[in-house]
């Protein structure tokens, strides 16, 4: 395979300066049907794990050294000449996986502009300085008697960041401050008639909003090309891997059965009661309450229980007792025991289904009768309050929950409910800590890992 060199040199002193490329175009490779998938399953893990950082609420320099972690653990190559391929060849390949919806586009644009924010941070001056010259952006450094007649200000909005005006070698640069949002809604740059004087540390705002204009701009086009003709001429080599790899599940293999992967219909309570999130639980205590559940909350707290290790046996025996007070045996078999058996892959096209994911359940829309979606975004503040009080939230967890929820991060807010309802975080260790915590049930540790990767299912 030829390399794709990913540098440049700097024209003043013939240094060779690393810099990451700005996948302005796809390589002229062959490549391997293999490498084509294997290439883009790891950067993949790059952007979930960056998605599920942030996700948690990571401060930015935990997202830094998260990044940096993932990009190591994952985009490595064993030829290190190879390394700087695998990077252009994976972005190309996930472009085109992600530019055929809307919902994809935004997610794929969201995690690559995060991924190119940080490792433009990991680069040195020159390198960034490099970067920008290939952007051509229109803008040239504040003069000295300019950078001397606003000093002060310069100075002030420094400090005011804890930082300071180093004056000797400060190199700013004067754009129109809509140009850098970010910036302005921090207050981390001082704006005269209607431009921001936006420092050299700074500039990765400037350079990120273009790398995300650019990138948006070509995953529509690389969506009409999709869809004009790659999609019909690929249709039988491509386009099956294509449509698989944004729903490929990347976590923890739960597939091979083990005697501490599985839970029994008497294990339910205990579990549900303990370490079900509050979406299964309420759904859990409907169905116990009303002895039926609508379709959408069948499908939700079916395909959960089918996730952490309920078998079919016990799936048709946990739903027939259920729903045995107000539906017949008979009329159970007829109409309901077939979806059951359809779940598990064992009718209609045998569709091994997954547990819906947490951005799913939180799109849904229930109606009126419905108790499926997401507590944390449908309920009310004062009947969410309730539920969290009920499994025994603390107050002050309770008011961090709500202000999680007021600011729409609804998977934060159950992450924050799932540590304090077990007292630990929700990190590598508490992970380890509470699989041998939970030996006797370890479909909750099951549980949790589907949860903490969200995976896009089948729609039914």
């Amino acid at each position: 395979m030829e390399v794709v060199q990913s540098h440049r040199t700097s024209s003043s002193n013939n240094v060779t300066v690393s810099t990451l490329p700005l996948y302005r175009s796809a390589p002229p490779l062959e490549v391997r049907l293999e490498d084509f998938e294997l290439f883009a399953m790891d950067r993949l893990r790059v952007l979930k794990g960056i998605s599920d950082g942030l996700g948690r609420g990571k401060k930015p320099e935990e997202m830094e050294k998260l990044v940096a972690d993932l990009w190591k653990a994952n985009m490595r190559h064993p030829q290190a000449n190879e390394e700087a391929n695998k990077d252009i060849i994976s972005h190309f390949v996930l472009r085109l996986v992600y530019c055929r919806t809307e919902e994809l586009r935004k997610w794929f644009l969201s995690m690559e502009t995060t991924l190119f924010r940080y490792r433009f941070r990991f680069e040195s001056s020159e390198a960034q300085r490099a970067l920008m010259s290939e952007f051509k952006l229109p803008y040239k450094a504040v003069s000295n008697a300019e950078f001397e007649s606003v000093k002060d200000k310069l100075g002030q909005v420094a400090r005011s960041m804890g930082q300071t005006l180093a004056s000797a070698d400060a190199i700013f640069y004067k754009v129109p401050f809509e140009e850098v949002p970010e910036l302005v809604a921090g207050r981390r740059v001082f704006i005269c008639k209607g431009h921001a004087y936006v420092a050299m540390n700074q500039v990765v705002s400037l350079v990120v909003t273009q790398f995300r204009s650019y990138l948006s701009k070509a995953l529509i086009l690389t969506n009409r090309k999709w869809t004009s003709t790659v999609r019909e001429q690929e249709k039988d080599r491509l386009a099956p891997i294509v449509e698989a790899l944004c729903t490929s599940y990347l976590g923890p293999d739960y597939s091979q059965p083990n005697e501490a992967g599985e839970i029994s219909v008497k294990d339910i309570d205990h579990i549900a009661k303990t370490s079900f999130p509050l979406c299964m639980r309420h759904l859990f205590e409907k169905v116990r309450e009303d002895h039926h559940l609508k379709h959408g909350g069948r499908m939700q707290l079916g395909l959960f229980l089918k996730g952490v290790g309920l078998k079919l046996d016990d799936a048709l025996a946990f739903w027939k007792a259920e729903f045995a007070p107000k539906v017949s045996a008979e009329r159970f078999d007829k109409e309901y025991a077939y979806n059951i058996r359809h779940n598990y892959g064992r009718e209609g096209k045998r569709t091994d289904y997954t547990p819906y994911s947490c951005q799913k359940i939180i799109s849904s829309t229930p109606g009126v009768g419905d108790h499926h979606g997401c507590p944390y975004r449908h309920f009310s503040e004062e009947n969410l309050r309730a539920a969290l009080v009920r499994m025994g939230v603390s107050s002050r967890a309770v008011e961090d929950v709500m202000d999680k929820v007021r600011n729409r991060h609804y998977q934060l807010a159950c992450t924050l409910t799932f540590e304090a309802v077990h007292g630990s975080s929700c990190d590598a260790e508490w992970f380890c800590g509470i699989r041998r915590h939970f030996q006797a049930s370890v479909g909750i540790v099951k549980y949790f890992a589907l949860w903490a990767v969200p995976v896009p299912v089948p729609a039914h």
